[in-house]
């Protein structure tokens, strides 16, 4: 059964696919494949969420100690009666919390289109407590569908580090003209094909066989949202290239995420 309710310490990076090609086959002796899709790899679909003020935006484009999104998210090819993760995911400092439930995506959009007015018990979900939680964060803030991030993924998982994982997530794409995520991963690119978003995730502390390997490999930590490059390219900015990355006035980079010999986590989405 996936886990509903965890929390855990994550690190991004922008690299290149050589950086990639590299890093995979290091790790190789270190690390197994994800037992979802195959070998690894499978491709990502979610509908985000925000108001009309742009409240979500503005909430992690300014970096907030805390923050939180909302997003429904299938994996690889789905239809209506797929299961779909209903997610809340929360960032206090340094430390990711995620709150979902799994549902029919049917059920999903009918909760959606009926605003769960039936009442929360008529619909079908894994988690009547985190579907309450949901429904109470919608209606707070008032969010409704905004767009739709896709993304093929290669995740790894340790293999005598249950609590490792990494993921790499490549040919990044936004819409916003098609709100249904049972029509697959396609639109356009917010980050140009050659980068790949690496994500090292940990429930205490990065291994330093891996810290130095990302130091060798010369890749850097960076801030590289998601949701905030989406919506920035919906909304007509320009499409982030191959070496552009936030400017070194609002953040420095990092090699390897180690400052003065510690482990550093920079914001990200």
């Amino acid at each position: 059964m996936a886990i509903e309710i965890f929390s855990r310490k994550e690190q991004k990076y922008l690299i290149t696919r050589r950086q990639y090609e590299e890093l995979v086959k290091q790790v190789g002796p270190k690390m197994r494949a994800d037992k979802n899709g195959d070998n690894g790899k499978y491709s990502v679909t979610s509908l985000y969420f925000d108001n009309a003020e742009k409240g979500i935006y503005f909430e992690t484009k300014n970096k907030l100690k805390y923050r939180q999104k909302l997003r429904l998210r299938i994996y690889d090819d789905a239809d209506l009666n797929s299961t779909a993760f209903f997610e809340v995911k929360q960032k206090h400092k340094k430390v990711v919390n995620k709150r979902r439930m799994l549902l029919p995506l049917g059920e999903a959009y009918r909760y959606l289109e009926e605003d769960g007015l039936a009442g929360l018990d008529h619909y079908k979900t894994s988690n009547k407590q985190v579907m309450k939680e949901i429904d109470y964060f919608r209606k707070f803030y008032q969010l409704r569908p905004e767009m739709v991030v896709s993304y093929n993924r290669h995740a790894l998982h340790g293999i005598l580090d249950s609590e490792l994982r990494i993921t790499f997530d490549f040919d990044l794409r936004c819409r916003k003209e098609d709100l249904h995520i049972e029509n697959g991963p396609y639109g356009e690119y917010f980050i140009d094909p050659d980068l790949v978003v690496l994500e090292v995730k940990v429930d205490h502390s990065v291994p330093l066989w891996l810290t130095r390997m990302l130091q060798e490999l010369q890749c850097e930590q960076r801030s590289a949202s998601k949701f905030c490059t989406s919506m920035e390219l919906l909304s007509g900015d320009i499409l982030p290239q191959a070496g552009y990355f936030e400017p070194k006035e609002l953040e420095e980079s990092l090699t390897g995420g180690i400052e003065n010999g510690s482990d550093h986590e920079l914001v990200f989405i």
